[in-house]
């Protein structure tokens, strides 16, 4: 059996939530105005932020640095750029990871005039010192196991829909985001929004059902 340190199921509803101009994001951390002094991080990550996005709306450029940014869509399509010279539209089923380094600007948009947007975006303290650094990831549909992409962080991502039940080993840390429909992590139903953090030496945590999640493995 694993020595668990803490085990911790974080509710959609519980989440910070900000409201904008045709913008609704929810936080998993402290974040902008929202702040708690307990729930800063965990491990590598600093945000995951769902943003919620009307037709035609967006971020204009702003700018990062010194942070991995790795964004993947639910629904919808995003409209972005940046300015490693990148830009394009990206849609369900491609994760993208921009590296800031000594600093890189980006805007986001909605990219239907008629659609909403649904993203994730997820943030870690980079180890990434140079110029801006962009990398895009396709990950299969269907039901599997699938490595996300690469990060300048002590941090991997596998996108995890288990249509058969699928344990996931625990390094140090772990974290699943559920994105899609339900998913039960050693029991416990997760629903959209839903987490679950684990800190623990060695053993797994045993993932079931139909739905889709965001599997971070921290340090």
């Amino acid at each position: 059996m694993p020595e668990v340190s803490s085990r911790e199921l974080r509710r959609a509803a519980d989440r910070f939530v900000t409201h904008g101009d045709g913008i609704t994001t929810v936080h998993s951390f402290s974040y902008g105005a929202h702040y708690d002094p307990a729930n800063v991080g965990f491990g590598a990550l600093s945000a995951i932020n769902v943003e919620h996005l009307a037709p035609g709306r967006g971020y204009d450029a702003h700018r990062h640095a010194d942070v991995d940014i790795v964004t993947w869509v639910v629904e919808g399509v995003l409209a972005h750029r940046d300015t490693t010279g990148v830009g394009g539209i990206i849609g369900p089923g491609t994760v993208q990871r921009l590296s800031a380094g000594t600093g890189a600007e980006h805007t986001e948009r909605n990219a239907s005039a008629t659609e909403p947007l649904c993203f994730v975006q997820t943030m870690l303290r980079s180890t990434h010192e140079g110029a801006p650094e962009y990398a895009l990831v396709e990950v299969p549909g269907g039901p599997g196991r699938y490595p996300g992409v690469s990060v300048h962080a002590a941090a991997r991502l596998e996108i995890i829909r288990p249509a058969e039940p699928v344990a996931v080993e625990i390094g140090r840390r772990l974290l699943v985001h559920v994105t899609r429909g339900t998913i039960a992590a050693d029991g416990d139903p997760l629903n959209v929004g839903d987490e679950l953090r684990v800190v623990a030496t060695g053993g797994s945590v045993l993932l079931v059902g139909g739905g889709e999640a965001l599997v971070w493995h921290l340090e």
